[in-house]
Order: structure tokens, then sequence, then C-alpha cells
């Protein structure tokens, strides 16, 4: 990962904002989160880049590079100076929470340890943030985007590929990790009604798929002009290759301006959406905590809050004391 301590200005030696003992510290933290927790590259990148900025901080803070020494003696006033030396740099208080849970985490590893303690972050509250509601589709208009005869590919069998990974996000929840990490050893095929996927936190979850799901996923297997390995990626680029999420973010973007589509209209949206219907229609949330896997209830408490508004913004319009 790239450093942000090598920040050489001019001819100028490289600005050094941690000893190399913290920086063993530093790398031997993330490889645990990499290994154990099994935390996507992105999120790893960006705690390694926050862990980065308060070693930044701590040099100035200390008048010489941070090391491991300088966290048994801070104080949750170090931790509010940090803070707000962040908050001038114009972050937002979403992302400033996340910082501090990162340095959290890094400072918790040092405790365990012996060599720091997390007081002086307990001490601090995170700041608030308006936490954003889900964005579902209406049933149609996700019925439409999964839709292969709504599809604007020049190949069937891109097509094809297209509708069977809106379906997965769609009719069974998936996160696009997740689709695109299937197999043919483990794809729902005709005559499959359940599939085991791996989520985050390499925990193991059974799915139900519908024959719309299976029939799909068979079509496209057919349709693919690729051959494709048991137990490599079944998705593939038009150059065959495994299918970026990239692309069918972009697929989905196409598809939004041609069919008139919100902007929620996403990946995630399809997800979002299938949580959100299976909630109007009588699913209660332990059991859609499971088919999401989520590790907390109070994620998935966030889809009655939907479900909520929906239903106000009815009732407003429609009732006639509103």
């Amino acid at each position: 990962m790239a450093r942000a301590s090598q920040q050489a200005i001019g001819n100028q030696a490289p600005l050094v904002i941690a000893t190399t003992s913290l920086r063993k510290a530093q790398e031997s933290w993330l490889a645990g989160l990499a290994n154990e927790r099994r935390l996507s590259e992105a999120t790893l990148t960006a705690y390694d880049r926050d862990l980065d900025q308060f070693f930044s901080f701590l040099t100035e803070h200390m008048g010489e590079p941070a090391d491991l020494s300088h966290f048994p003696s801070l104080r949750p006033a170090d931790v509010r100076s940090y803070m707000a030396r962040r908050r001038q740099s114009g972050i937002s208080s979403r992302s400033l929470a996340r910082s501090l849970a990162g340095i959290r985490s890094f400072v918790r590893y040092l405790e365990d340890r012996g060599e720091a303690t997390t007081a002086p972050f307990n001490a601090v509250q995170a700041p608030k943030y308006s936490r954003s509601l889900p964005k579902p589709l209406t049933i149609e208009k996700a019925q439409r985007l999964v839709n292969p005869s709504e599809s604007l590919a020049s190949e069937p069998w891109v097509s094809a590929r297209d509708s069977a990974v809106f379906l997965l996000l769609y009719a069974v929840g998936l996160r696009i990790s997740e689709a695109l990490a299937l197999t043919l050893r483990t794809a729902p095929l005709p005559g499959q009604n359940a599939m085991t996927v791996t989520g985050k936190g390499n925990k193991q979850r059974r799915l139900p798929v519908l024959p719309v799901v299976q029939t799909a996923l068979a079509d496209y297997i057919e349709r693919c002009p690729f051959e494709l390995e048991p137990d490599e990626p079944m998705f593939r680029g038009v150059r065959g290759g495994p299918l970026s999420p990239r692309v069918v973010q972009k697929t989905i973007e196409t598809l939004r301006g041609a069919l008139g589509l919100p902007d929620s209209a996403t990946p995630h949206g399809l997800r979002h959406s299938f949580a959100t219907h299976l909630l109007a229609n009588g699913g209660d949330l332990r059991t859609i905590q499971e088919l999401l896997g989520h590790a907390s209830l109070s994620t998935t408490q966030s889809y009655t809050e939907v479900e909520m508004s929906e239903l106000m913004s009815i009732y407003q319009k429609a009732h006639p004391r509103s």
C-alpha cells in the first residue's frame, strides 16, 4: 500500500511520520484484518490511510515521528485535537466516525499486546451523522431492470449474463461481490432450490433460490461462448476474463437512462429492493437479517424505516384529514 508518510517536497528528504516499530505494528494489524476478518481491499486501504493521517497528526503533536511509545500516554484531549484538525480539513461527520473506528481498532490491537490503552478513545464520543435510508425501487421498476428483454446488450449471451446477475441481487439478495464469486460448482442450477454463499467475515449462509433464477443461470451458461471451469468465476466479461463489478455498475447506469429509472437503480439498490419488498409482503426482520447476511439486526431495521416512510407518504396523500 502507498504510504502517505513518503511525502517528498522538491529535493528534500521524505517526511517520516512513523517509526519502523510503529509501521510494523500497522502492517501486522492490517494483515490480521485481511486474514481473519476478510475485509475488502478498499476497506483495508481506507483504514491504512486513516491511520497514516493519525500518525501525521501525532508527529506534529509530539514534535517527533509517531512511535509506539506515544500511545500509552495519549489523553482524551489528544483525540479531540485530532478530531478538530480533521474537521478543519473539511472531513464529513460520517468519514470522521469511520476514521475514528479504524484508529480505535488499531489501538485495541496494541492494547491486546500491552502497548496502549483504548481509554482515551472510549472517553470521546464519535460525531453523529444522519443515516441515509436505503432507496428501493418499486416492484415494477425492479422487474423491468432484471427482464432480459429490456437489455441493451448487442450479444444475446451478454443479455443473459446481465439478467442472471441482476436476478441474483434482486431475487436472492446477494451482494454484488457474492454474485460475481459464483462458480459452476456453487451456482444453483435447475432443480437446486437453495445455495450456500460465503459473505463478509467469511460467514456462510444458506439461501432459497426461485426457479426463475435457476433458469436464468442455466440460460447464461448455455449461451456463454467461453469455457467455464468448475471452480472459477462463472460470470465473464466480453474478453473472457472475470466480470468486473464496475461493468455491472456501468450496465445499470446505461439502463437507468434508457428505461427512465431513478438514481437508486444500482446493484446495491436491487439488494435493498429485495429486502424492502420482502418486508412489505410479510417477511420478518430476523429472517431478512439471515437472508442478507447482516451481522447486526440494527442494520436490517433500516428497512422498517423505509417501509414506514412509504406508508406515511401514501397516508398523507390519501387520507381526508391529512
